[in-house]
């Protein structure tokens, strides 16, 4: 697989030294510069979720593992479905909180993990990234235990809510979890320092979970797949994905299975009231502003790291900008969606609730609409209780952690405090 450096196309590599690297120089990402289409679509469609998984994986990535090799990290990575549930006549959800971590991020996280154990051969590795929510938990639970793997979470505190946060911050071990003062956009600001700094990349061997890290973002293409199998023809035809959107590395890996011929119609980029992306697209100017608390928490980003990606992709002809459309959804908005979701049957929290209703707001006549669920309801049991008015069940990964205690520590949203706790810590 051949990437290149986003900001200094001097520096190419291959898909493995992009998985050990993280971060290119200049903090930039290793990206494609074409992507070739699979030959048949409709066979890889008809194949299960591990076997077709392994067929783009092997297509994306090339030579560099054996088949062999790499249907073993598949398959080790993906031991949880991703099942299509009808909403309503138009709408279906891809239920993607099915992984021991209840999101999304399980996907990208476990491969990352697969992958790396494979390639450090037991050198020291130090993962170090920031979540704004559930890439913490995944990364935490993927990378827990692994010999000569550390892994520093950076989060923003109070940001996030409290059983999210036990996830990983109750596992110790090789998991050091940092609560920093300040927003994610602050935390994300002290990892790409981290890999702008020689010292930090050489002695403690850095590398970055984020989908910053190529081997999460391609392990998410899969799942687009995944959802188109299981619709019907008639639900094929005219398919609208809404992507919620905050850091855009899930929509860059929608768009990477649009670019490998998945017949996807168009793309919603669904935000909260960070919505940097939408006005981009409607006005062309790059502003963005302070990030915004909300409701749906993880996608409190105002400055997404992923989005270079996608206009690689557009400026190399990979993809065609016109698919793409931006959409804000406030907070009352969100609330009235997750209360709509209710009344037809379906529970659902913030992030999801607001791709709904990006679909609702732009489906046209003969469109299918289909929207990521990208995380399990229980994991914002709070403000889905206050919102929806009933109670909600834990499953039995939240309610094991509950009542467990947070081994975080508190530092302030200054990069030389983390290098120092770093080194502290790992050195």
């Amino acid at each position: 697989m051949h990437l290149v450096n986003l900001k200094d196309n001097t520096q190419q590599v291959g898909f493995c030294d992009a998985v050990k690297t993280g971060l290119g120089r200049d903090q930039g990402l290793f990206f494609v510069e074409e992507i070739a289409p699979l030959a048949d679509i409709n066979a890889a469609l008809a194949l299960p979720l591990v076997e077709r998984s392994q067929l783009i994986l092997q297509h994306l990535i090339g030579d560099e593992f054996s088949e062999g090799e790499l249907n073993a990290l598949v398959e080790a990575a993906f031991t949880f479905p991703a099942p299509v549930v009808k909403v309503d006549e138009q709408t279906y959800a891809l239920e993607l909180f099915h992984g021991p971590t209840l999101a999304f991020k399980d996907f990208g996280g476990r491969f990352m993990a697969q992958c790396l154990t494979k390639i450090s051969q037991g050198a020291p590795v130090t993962i170090l990234t920031a979540t704004s929510g559930d890439t913490g938990a995944a990364v935490a639970h993927a990378f827990h235990g692994i010999d000569n793997i550390n892994v520093v979470i950076l989060f923003p505190k109070g940001k996030i809510s409290p059983l999210q946060e036990k996830l990983f911050t109750t596992l110790g071990g090789n998991i050091h979890t940092v609560a920093i003062d300040g927003d994610f956009d602050a935390c994300q600001a002290i990892v790409k320092q981290a890999f702008d700094d020689p010292q930090m990349r050489e002695e403690l061997h850095l590398n970055s979970a984020n989908s910053i890290n190529i081997s999460r973002l391609l392990a998410q293409v899969c799942y687009y797949f995944e959802a188109f199998a299981q619709l019907d023809e008639a639900a094929r035809k005219e398919l609208v994905v809404s992507v919620p959107s905050g850091n855009f590395g899930n929509l860059t890996a929608g768009l990477i299975a649009k670019a490998l011929g998945l017949p996807i119609k168009r793309f919603i980029a669904a935000t909260n009231l960070n919505d940097t992306v939408p006005r981009y697209l409607e006005t062309g100017e790059w502003a963005p502003k302070d990030t915004i608390a909300t409701l749906s928490n993880a996608m409190d980003v105002s400055q997404p790291n992923n989005w270079p990606r996608i206009e690689a992709m557009v400026e190399f002809g990979i993809i065609d900008k016109d698919i793409i459309t931006g959409m804000m959804i406030d907070e009352d908005c969100t609330q009235i969606a997750m209360k709509h979701l209710q009344s037809v049957g379906y529970t659902s929290e913030p992030h999801a609730a607001l791709a709904y209703r990006s679909l609702q707001k732009s489906l046209a006549e003969g469109e299918t609409g289909l929207f990521l669920g990208t995380a399990h309801p229980a994991k914002f049991r709070e403000s889905v209780e206050n919102i929806l008015g009933e109670p909600l069940a834990l499953p039995k990964a939240l309610a094991d952690v509950a009542a467990e205690t947070s081994l975080d520590v508190d530092k302030p949203a200054d990069y030389q405090a983390i290098k120092q706790y770093m080194f502290d810590i790992l050195k």
